[in-house]
């Protein structure tokens, strides 16, 4: 035995994995957890309107757009999904995600609760959805303050809009509660681990039992 798992090679569909968030509840930290320590996944880089920050770089965070820029990708058809958030435009492009979908790759969606929306409209069977809530509001509030990245009024104005984004935690097929980081890290791996092996996405399981059925025991 080379320790190989039997079912490694089965072909399969790619996971697109969604997660969501209020701002600074952790969603964004758990994601990059993910791509650090999961091989396999790859991360949507959305577009977006917002202002670069100085810790961020163009193409690798997002791919910045002018106003008019998103405009011409939103009306031409390619985009995923999108939303204004904060006053600020955010999009999925589409042919990147479809074409590694189709070919097992998986797929790692950092956005709001608006754009899931948009894709479970669009791509429900291939979607994995997962809400991070906060602890509590005072902790939310502590940390993003200690982010240190947004004014005093910016962080009011999150505080509000958290409320609501919370309120949409019905619509997800998981909810982790980020008190800890790696319990709630812990806590995503093992879903996109059960979600890997779901029937349904692994097309390839026809032919393997399939084989499995003619092969004659020694």
């Amino acid at each position: 035995m080379d320790g190989k798992a039997p079912s490694a090679d089965i072909r399969r569909r790619g996971v697109m994995l969604v997660l969501s968030s209020p701002s600074g509840a952790g969603k964004s930290t758990i994601a990059r957890s993910l791509l650090e320590n999961d091989h396999s996944f790859e991360i949507s880089v959305s577009v977006t309107t917002r202002p670069r920050r100085a810790s961020e770089i163009q193409g690798v965070h997002y791919h910045f757009k002018t106003q008019r820029e998103f405009e011409l990708l939103r009306d031409n058809d390619d985009l995923l999904e999108w939303a204004e958030v904060h006053g600020n435009y955010y999009g999925t492009p589409r042919r990147p995600v479809e074409e590694a979908i189709a070919e097992g790759r998986d797929m790692l969606f950092d956005i709001d609760w608006q754009g899931a929306e948009q894709l479970r409209e669009r791509m429900r069977g291939d979607i994995v959805s997962i809400f991070i809530l906060p602890p509590s509001m005072k902790e939310l509030l502590s940390r993003l303050t200690r982010r240190a990245e947004d004014t005093v009024e910016t962080i009011q104005t999150r505080l509000q809009n958290a409320r609501f984004e919370i309120e949409k935690w019905r619509d997800y097929d998981y909810v982790v509660i980020n008190e800890d980081l790696d319990r709630a890290f812990e806590s995503v791996r093992a879903i996109v681990q059960a979600e890997r092996l779901r029937r349904d996405r692994r097309p390839g399981l026809f032919d393997f039992v399939a084989d499995l059925l003619a092969e004659k025991p020694a």
